[in-house]
């Protein structure tokens, strides 16, 4: 049943079936697969897995348009929780962050379980920095420095080469002296 929802959700992306920016209310639907997006309203939610039959899958999505998200409280954590029964988190590049929907949810509901593409990035990652190819290169990115410290930490001692991008590039110019402008 995870793959074939899996199957389905991916092919309703791919035939633009679905509206990424709808806030409210049903976003794309199969015979056994319903795409809710909630935007205020967990009502709307709570009635889609209330009318699910068996092999329905209710498939939520942006709750990161919440701000509740972010703040991690209990309201809206439990609101959640009373959707399901088991979690399953597959968002490998979100799953370090102290929010509702990945790390609140797991305290929550029992089991809380890493999903196949969790489990894939997680082992493609270790044998990349246990038994790596040589030349090693990392290349790592993003905004915020302070939250990639350890990670770059760690992977100096492992790595030939490190290129930094993005926004922490700037970082590490303004600490050498360079002019960065208005970044």
């Amino acid at each position: 049943m995870r793959i074939e929802a899996y199957t389905q959700v991916q092919q309703l992306y791919q035939s633009q079936k679905v509206n990424r920016s709808q806030k409210t209310g049903a976003v794309a639907q199969t015979d056994k697969l319903q795409i809710s997006s909630f935007g205020k309203d967990i009502h709307t939610a709570k009635a889609a897995v209330a009318a699910m039959k068996d092999g329905d899958v209710v498939l939520l999505e942006n709750t990161r348009f919440r701000s509740e998200e972010t703040k991690n409280g209990e309201a809206f954590s439990k609101d959640l929780a009373s959707l399901c029964d088991i979690y399953v988190n597959d968002a490998f590049g979100a799953a370090h962050r102290n929010h509702t929907s990945t790390a609140k949810l797991a305290k929550i509901l029992k089991p809380a379980v890493s999903g196949l593409l969790m489990e894939k990035e997680i082992r493609c990652l270790s044998q990349a920095l246990d038994n790596p190819e040589r030349p090693f290169t990392a290349v790592v990115g993003g905004a915020k420095v302070s939250s990639k410290i350890g990670v770059l930490e760690n992977l100096l001692d492992k790595v030939d080469n490190m290129i930094i991008g993005g926004g922490m590039a700037y970082t590490f110019v303004k600490a050498n002296g360079g002019k960065i402008g208005n970044s």
